[in-house]
């Protein structure tokens, strides 16, 4: 879900991970000198970094080898750029969060095999992991990033602005028409926006997965090869989109800023894990993502953290990452971000750390969404499409697109990359 600008073309990108990939793991991490770790992460909420500090901090009690244990806060929206320069650079982290970098990094042989590592430590319980979040990061049988964070995109309600508008949904058969009604009502009554897809904005359009997914469409085959971006199916999800936003007012327009959490829409889809900025100052239902002409469907947005290939201290990073992520650590986690492990996935459990949802709200919007869910689009060269399909794309944001003729444009533009 990470939006990225392009500094390395993919061809110097690949080079350089597979160049720091095998000259990257050459030390055993045994010298008799206390080593330092270093992770690089996106977020920069000072409760979990604190989180972070606190397992750190136990785990060096316990570990006189390691002497320091840095989380590195890189801001979200050039997270993919800044890591991958920092690569190429010879300054690469020990660690590091990943999301649609993951399967660049994997292809490249940039990241640690895990697997092993997990299996060997007592009490880590491999088995304990979910199947269906795994994939993503792994290869060939291997896992390369621990997907530490799995949170099913859901619908947000402020049921205060549907007072004001007059509207009431019904949460058991809420379809997309359904919103796309209350919001436009909203808007007309109240002036505030009607529903946002929270992150998209007009540029990151892998974010309208989260709706397109209820109409049967996406925007490749499922072997990467093809682009599907012009389906019927993908058409009509456009056109749904493109109508909410220039007809019917349902959905901000280019240009139009509203954040959900300040209480500036009626609805937002967003991760489960942005529970975390409600703060009170308005009622908010919680329910999955609104049923589409397809059915009802789930979307995931993940994020994994791995050792990177080219540590210096490649056996301490593994070890930490292991003990970061064993069943008593992977609950504190848990508050923060939907973990991965089975034991864990119950509402009553999610519920046990969390100050925000209550246990059937995460029952109904992450448990029972994780083993069917997609996951957002992602593909090799992740850089490249976006920008390629997103200058494609902006053709689609005026009253009068074409809503077929572009959409045959998005293909064109990215079917060079999905054949690489």
């Amino acid at each position: 879900m990470i939006r990225t600008r392009k500094v390395l073309s993919t061809v110097a990108l690949t080079t350089v991970l597979a160049l720091t990939a095998a000259c990257g793991g050459s030390s055993t991490g045994t010298s008799d000198k206390a080593v330092e770790l270093r992770m690089t992460v996106w977020t920069s909420d000072k409760d979990q970094l604190k989180l972070f500090d606190s397992i750190a901090a136990a785990y060096r009690a316990d570990h006189p080898d390691v002497a320091k244990i840095t989380f590195e806060s890189l801001p979200f929206a050039d997270y993919n750029t800044t890591l991958t320069t920092q690569i190429a650079g010879g300054n690469a982290p020990d660690l590091a969060w990943m999301g649609d970098l993951s399967r660049d990094l994997i292809a490249s042989d940039a990241l640690l095999g895990l697997t092993d590592t997990f299996k060997a430590t007592p009490g880590w319980k491999y088995d304990d992991l979910l199947g269906s979040v795994t994939a993503e990061f792994s290869r060939d049988g291997t896992l390369y990033a621990y997907p530490f964070s799995n949170s099913p995109y859901a619908l947000y309600v402020n049921t205060d602005l549907l007072a004001k508008a007059g509207q009431k949904i019904d949460p058991a058969s809420l379809t997309w028409d359904q919103v796309a009604a209350a919001g436009a009502a909203v808007h007309a009554k109240t002036g505030k926006a009607g529903f946002v897809v929270r992150d998209f904005d007009y540029t990151a359009w892998n974010t309208l997965a989260t709706v397109w997914t209820g109409w049967g469409a996406s925007a490749w085959s499922a072997d990467g090869k093809t682009c599907t971006f012009d389906s019927p199916e993908m058409q009509k999800a456009f056109t749904f989109l493109h109508d909410a936003a220039f007809k019917t007012k349902a959905m901000p327009g280019p240009g139009t800023t509203a954040d959900f959490f300040a209480g500036d829409a009626a609805f937002t889809v967003a991760q489960v894990s942005r529970a975390s900025l409600l703060t009170g100052k308005f009622k908010f239902g919680l329910y999955p993502l609104p049923a589409g002409p397809k059915g009802t469907y789930s979307v995931l947005g993940q994020a994994g953290m791995g050792v990177l290939a080219s540590s210096k201290h490649p056996k301490q990073a593994a070890d930490f990452l292991a003990y970061l992520t064993d069943p008593e650590n992977a609950a504190k986690l848990a508050q923060y971000f939907p973990p991965p492990r089975k034991s864990l996935l119950t509402g009553a459990e999610l519920a046990a750390n969390n100050k925000v949802l209550s246990a059937s709200q995460l029952q109904d919007a992450v448990v029972d969404q994780l083993p069917d869910a997609v996951t957002l689009p992602n593909h090799t060269s992740p850089a490249e499409i976006a920008q390629k399909g997103k200058t494609a794309l902006d053709a689609m944001w005026r009253a009068d697109a074409d809503v077929p003729a572009v959409l045959k444009s998005v293909c064109a533009a990215i079917k060079p990359l999905l054949s690489k």
